[in-house]
């Protein structure tokens, strides 16, 4: 990838610049695709001839080279000449448009969309401050490897891509020109396991190997004079094995051609390092490769290999039974040679048919054939003879994807690819975004107050609607308010807003967070007013809510703002407790035991005359309820139903206050009503409440109070009915029980 910022586009017209065989071809509608790289040269030479790169390489150089490494790899014609044509699209006004018409959208859509990537991909290399947008360099070298995946969907642009930085690396290590750390590291960390995934061993070797140099060049330099050490005498002794064994296999009948195997500094390194072994002890300083005609050869050299040496055999590999993922195949075996009794050092040795050394040299440039206007199949690409190249170059690339993602895949090949976008922030760091992705997934991916805050965007520039999606390789700018929050909109899904799962869920828990705001306002409020009417406002509300079982003041503001809790609870905690009686008040409750009154309240206090009653709240009793007495002070005798749960708690810490109660039998007191509790539960509905009242109307019951609240479809509703016989109640509660939806109606 090489900067072209020196290029201007130039002020003639294109036909005055090209030759006129060129310039002619610009016209045709449908053009000849014959003699497409001497044509392809023939465009660019006077627009790049006198440009150089950013290395100092010239341009033109530059592309030569590059089509001269595809061709080596089994690039076809058209393939190379598009190494040209790439690097003639910044110097014209209309790229996509000129180069159609001279050498069809093919070449059009390759050229631009080649260009397109290395632009981003410099971007990407120069950013600064990333760090903080990203989750680390790790995360940002992933992004790198999936944008190019997500750009790279033609396997013309992988090539080109791959022969370029590959050309890049030879110029620099060649002129001694240093090379920029992030360019060196983008090469050994995302182009070689591209080149390796692809198959095409011949540019991943040598480019790891030349990355390496400039990023360790010292450990380079030391195991590169190691290998040269004893080279004279290695390589000597390893020509006498080779013709040895090439003739002994002739001999047997096998038609096989040995030859020695280069020497890869950078995978001799990673050995060393990942085993901990030293120089003299790695297999790959001594190696042979076996070519044969057919599998069958390939079995039949490694059985005879293995009864002339002495095969390890924890150091066998057979990858013909069972291929690499990228579809690699070869015998692999390690064996030592007896000389006078004693094991040599070991020798490895690869066995492979020639269809197999192919793939392994070119990988899957060798299987395809790329032709113009006109094909169908994939991008443009059709595949030649019976092996469909198509399908296994998009299998590379998906399998690289997987092993990246950790995923695998569920139901066959699937484009994983196909539903991520990548799109750059103003620093030129990497997002991965999903597809159809928006400026608002993009500003909550950086941060989820810059996704609350968000109020605009710009892409390349140019000010556009917060829901438009975005395209691969965009420069994303957000303008944020400095507070607030996201807009309802954002969450209706036809607005098209918000495409992140991620990134709608922070939206919407923004708007619970603001309603739990409320309800805990609303909480708050009736919980102050309660402690106003109880004169209680100095009492701390983290210890009411403690006192009550909550670990927060918000968290019973919460339950009260629902409704699920109720503040009668908190009434009863606040009462203050029933003081003890002093023996002197004791006599006189007992002194008089003669007369049996009934109080004005309807109730009759055995053994004490006029003595002032009350109902209790907390359990309200009515006739003929069971009902005991408990005396207080100031307020005379409060009056409990006998199941009553307070006056049980309350007859336990005070059990001499409690005395003999019972109703009266006046005429006065038999008009008397007394108010009830009704809990009803029951599945909501519409006109439920009107027509559980309807059924107390009937019955002459008044009801003097209702609250209700649903829950998840069923509702809780409590009645406060006046009556003057409880025991009648229970007859009420059987006709509000045959009320469609009611599920239970209970008095309380």
């Amino acid at each position: 990838m090489k900067s072209l910022q020196t290029a201007q586009p130039l002020a003639a017209p294109l036909e005055e610049r090209l030759p006129d065989v060129v310039a002619a071809t610009a016209h045709q509608t449908v053009p000849e695709q014959a003699n497409a790289l001497a044509r392809a040269r023939a465009f660019a030479e006077p627009l790049i001839a006198d440009e150089m790169l950013d290395t100092g390489e010239n341009t033109l150089v530059h592309a030569d080279a590059v089509a001269a490494i595809l061709r080596s790899v089994g690039g076809s014609e058209a393939m190379q000449a598009a190494s040209y044509l790439v690097h003639a699209c910044v110097h014209l006004n209309k790229p996509q448009e000129v180069i159609a018409k001279a050498f069809g959208a093919n070449f059009a859509a390759l050229a631009v969309e080649t260009t397109q990537l290395m632009r981003v991909q410099r971007l990407s290399r120069g950013a600064h401050g990333a760090a903080n947008l990203v989750d680390d360099s790790a995360a940002q070298t992933e992004n790198v490897r999936k944008m190019l995946l997500a750009f790279s969907r033609d396997l013309r642009v992988v090539m080109l891509r791959l022969a370029s930085r590959l050309q890049t690396l030879r110029f620099c290590a060649a002129s001694k020109t240093p090379v920029e750390p992030r360019l060196a590291r983008e090469s050994l960390q995302v182009f070689a396991p591209l080149a390796n995934r692809l198959g095409i061993w011949q540019i991943k070797w040598e480019m790891e190997d030349l990355s390496f140099r400039f990023i360790e060049p010292d450990t380079y330099k030391q195991v590169a004079k190691l290998l040269d050490e004893k080279r004279v005498e290695r390589e000597a002794n390893m020509e006498q094995l080779r013709a040895s064994l090439e003739a002994e296999l002739n001999a047997q009948g096998i038609q096989a051609v040995v030859q020695g195997r280069p020497k890869h500094i950078y995978s001799i390194v990673k050995k060393m390092r990942g085993k901990s072994l030293g120089f003299d002890q790695l297999f790959d300083i001594r190696a042979l490769r076996v070519v044969v005609p057919s599998v069958p050869d390939c079995y039949a050299v490694l059985g005879w290999v293995h009864s002339r040496f002495v095969p390890m055999a924890e150091e066998f590999d057979d990858y013909i039974a069972k291929p690499k993922g990228n579809g690699y195949q070869s015998l692999h075996t390690v064996v030592q040679q007896m000389v006078d009794g004693v094991a040599c050092l070991p020798i490895e040795i690869q066995i492979r048919t020639q269809a197999m050394h192919d793939h392994a040299e070119h990988g899957v440039a060798a299987h395809w054939a790329y032709k113009e206007a006109g094909t169908k199949g994939y991008a443009g690409v059709s595949a030649s003879g019976e092996y469909d190249a198509k399908i296994a170059v998009l299998r590379q690339l998906l399998a690289w994807e997987r092993d990246m993602s950790g995923a695998a895949p569920q139901n066959g090949p699937v484009d994983v690819l196909s539903d991520r976008i990548y799109v750059l922030t103003p620093d030129a760091a990497v997002v991965e975004l999903p597809a159809g992705a928006t400026a608002v997934d993009f500003a909550y991916s950086l941060h989820t107050s810059l996704g609350h805050r968000c109020r605009g965007a710009k892409v390349d520039g140019v000010q556009v609607p917060l829901n438009t999606p975005l395209q691969n390789g965009q420069t994303v700018e957000i303008t944020a308010a400095k507070e607030g929050g996201p807009s309802r909109d954002w969450l209706n899904t036809e607005l098209g807003y918000l495409v992140s799962h991620r990134a709608r869920a922070k939206a919407r828990a923004w708007f619970n967070a603001m309603a739990v705001h409320t309800t805990v306002a609303r909480g708050r409020e009736a919980v102050e007013k309660l402690l106003q009417r109880e004169g209680k406002t100095a009492m701390k509300l983290d210890d009411l809510a403690a006192r009550l079982g909550f670990k927060s003041a918000d968290d019973l503001f919460e339950v009260v703002g629902k409704d699920e809790f109720s503040l009668r609870t908190i009434e009863t905690l606040l009462r203050p407790p029933e003081p003890v009686l002093a023996p002197d008040d004791l006599v006189l409750l007992k002194k008089s035991r003669n007369t049996e009154k009934s109080s004005p309240g309807g109730v009759l206090v055995v053994g004490v005359d006029s003595l002032m009653t009350q109902l209790a709240k907390c359990c309200k009793p009515a006739p003929p309820d069971a009902i005991l007495g408990f005396v207080t002070r100031g307020k005379g005798v409060s009056i409990h139903r006998a199941d009553c749960s307070n006056f049980r708690e309350m007859s336990v810490r005070n059990g001499e206050r409690v005395i003999p109660v019972e109703w009266g039998n006046g005429k006065k007191e038999s008009a008397a009503v007394y108010p009830v509790d009704v809990a009803v539960q029951a599945a909501d509905r519409q006109g439920l409440l009107r027509d559980i009242s309807e059924v107390f109307t009937k019955e002459k019951m008044n009801v003097i109070g209702v609250q209700t609240q649903s829950v998840k479809g069923t509702a809780w509703m409590t009645f406060t009915v006046e009556v003057a016989d409880a025991a009648r109640l229970n007859k009420v509660l059987g006709v509000v029980s045959e009320v469609a939806g009611v599920r239970s109606a209970r008095r309380r």
